[in-house]
This record gives C-alpha cells, sequence and structure tokens, in this order.
C-alpha cells in the first residue's frame, strides 16, 4: 500500500490536524492517556508564493511546530493539564530555534490552568522532536529525557511531584527518523514505522510516497494509515508535497553549490597562504642582502677614509722633502 510521506511538513501537519490521529500518536509516544487534546494556532509559519494558486506553509524552511493543550488521565484517576510542543526539523542546526520556541512556550502567559486559583498557575510543558538528522552518539530510535527528583544528602528518589519544579523543568522525547529503519520492537516503533525513510518508493517522481505493509500494523493503528492514505489521495496535499520537493532540491543545489565555493576558497586561501609564505621568504633574503650590502657600505666608507687619510700622509711627506 501506498501512502504519504508524513517526513514531509504538509504531510505531517495534515496528519496530526487529526484530532483522534494526534491523540493516539502524542498518547503512544508519551505512554500516557490523553483524555482530550487541543491543537494551539501557530504564530510562527511563514508562507511562500510558489507563483501558483496554492501557497506553500512552510516552518522557516526546515522546522515546523505544533503545539498542543492535553488533559492527561492519570493512574489514580485523577487528571492533569499539559502543554504538547511538537517540533520536527531537518536539518541540525536548528537547534537554536528549538531553544526560541521552547523559550516562547515558558514566557506565554496564556500557559496556565483554567481553573481559579490565587495565583497563575503555569502548566507542565513536554516536548517531542522529530530529527529527520540523526545525534552525535547514540543510534536508539526513540529517546526519553525525563526527570527524578533526588535527595542528595541520601541520594534517594522524591516521588511526589512539585508544582514549582514542574512548572520549570520538562521532560522530552526525541525520535530519531534514520534510526526508526527495520525497528519494530514494541508497540511505539511500529506506530512510528509510518516515518521509515527505507520505505520510501526510490523513483524521482514519487520519494513523496511510502511503500508499506498495511497487514503489519495492529488495528488501533489503522486511522493513521488511513489518514496518509487520504493525504496521498488529496490533491492539494500532493501539490504541496511537489512544491517541497521543488523547494528543497532548490535549497540542496544552493548548498551544493556554496559547498563548491567554500572548498574553491579554502584552496585559494591555501595558494594565497603558499604565496604569502614564500614573499615573507623572499622579503627575509632581501633583508638579509640589504644587511650585507650595508657592511659593505660601511666597509668601503672605512677603506675610503682610510685611503684619503694615506693620501693626505703622502702629501705631507712630499712637501717636507
Amino acid at each position: 500500500m501506498q501512502i504519504a510521506n508524513p517526513i514531509y511538513d504538509v504531510v505531517f501537519k495534515y496528519l496530526m490536524q487529526d484530532n483522534k490521529v494526534a491523540k493516539l500518536i502524542l498518547s503512544t509516544i508519551i505512554n500516557e492517556e490523553i483524555e482530550t487534546l487541543d491543537f494551539r494556532p501557530q504564530e510562527t509559519a511563514i508562507t511562500i508564493d510558489r507563483e501558483s494558486s496554492v501557497d506553500f506553509t512552510l516552518e522557516y524552511l526546515s522546522v515546523i511546530r505544533m503545539d498542543f493543550s492535553a488533559k492527561i488521565k492519570n493512574s489514580d484517576g485523577s487528571y492533569k493539564l499539559v502543554i504538547i510542543e511538537l517540533q520536527k526539523a531537518k536539518l541540525p542546526a536548528d537547534i537554536m530555534r528549538f531553544r526560541k520556541y521552547l523559550g516562547e512556550q515558558y514566557a506565554n502567559g496564556s500557559n496556565v490552568a483554567e481553573k481559579e486559583v490565587a495565583y497563575k498557575k503555569a502548566l507542565p510543558i513536554i516536548s517531542i522532536y522529530f530529527l529527520g538528522h540523526t545525534l552525535n552518539h547514540t543510534d536508539a530510535p526513540i529517546i526519553k529525557v525525563n526527570r527524578n527528583y533526588i535527595d542528595i544528602a541520601t541520594g534517594e528518589k522524591i516521588e511526589k511531584k512539585e508544582e514549582f519544579i514542574e512548572s520549570l523543568t520538562h521532560d522530552s522525547y526525541i525520535i530519531q527518523i534514520p534510526y526508526l529503519k527495520e525497528k519494530r520492537r514494541n508497540d511505539l516503533e511500529i506506530l512510528l514505522s509510518v516515518f521509515d525513510q527505507s520505505l520510501r518508493l526510490d523513483t524521482e517522481k514519487k520519494r513523496h510516497l511510502l511503500d508499506i505493509d498495511d497487514l503489519t500494523y495492529p488495528e488501533k493503528y489503522r486511522d493513521v494509515i488511513r489518514r496518509l492514505v487520504a493525504a496521498f489521495n488529496e490533491p492539494d496535499v500532493r501539490k504541496k508535497m511537489e512544491q517541497e520537493n521543488e523547494l528543497y532540491d532548490e535549497f540542496a543545489f544552493l548548498d551544493k553549490e556554496l559547498a563548491k565555493k567554500k572548498k574553491e576558497l579554502s584552496e585559494h586561501k591555501k595558494e594565497l597562504g603558499e604565496h604569502k609564505e614564500e614573499i615573507l621568504k623572499k622579503e627575509a633574503e632581501l633583508t638579509e642582502k640589504d644587511a650585507v650590502l650595508k657592511q659593505r657600505d660601511i666597509a668601503l666608507l672605512e677603506k675610503e677614509k682610510e685611503l684619503a687619510e694615506m693620501r693626505k700622509l703622502i702629501e705631507e711627506l712630499q712637501k717636507n722633502k
């Protein structure tokens, strides 16, 4: 079965804008039961006119950000409200944008609990990162970064959560898309295998499609498959995928040209360095020769002085005869 490739921004948005699908994906990643999930409007998208009737929206060319407010059911039956910040990036350099967006979340005055309290209660934040590149020191496809409260004196773990700490720190989940290849060890890896780029059709015109075996996915994940099939059959989504391909082809070409120019510049700098070294060597030789010539000039002056004195002496001797 062919499905739209969710690594594309337009497909990823289409997938996560379905509330049922988004709730399924997010709850499976954080391994908690999400009772309700609300999509929060984005403010960071920029629209690029691709000279067509369809505007092409791309998150700063490499980062896509989606924010949700979620009501999560705890194991004891109680509930907690959280902000889930979901970001997908293609480039390692996007870390500074991650920091910027995270800072915006902490600074956002609307990220508070709805119930009336004597003061504004900040909502905890959970950040989820889908990376199109890999980290340096681990090939784990899905990484959870969770906080523990530790008594420094005893080393014991403190089980009860504190509002102060929860409001100022957060859990994170990092998904390395390149390492999802053929990983199906648990439910989460099975679900996220729809991002497995080894399933991409190896043709220029169909690289935005994945060829999956839908029978390998449990029934509980079929809504995700159906949503990606719908994206594949949606003309507007397909057109935007093609536009995204064109845009990234352009940037890939520019990156290649930039790398070429950088190499040429590096070679020129090397040549200039060699020339500079040669010039400095010549200057040193000339300085040394100049010093030798000066010594010769001084010696000649001394000789001329001696000759002048000898002539004077000879003249005096001749006068006295």
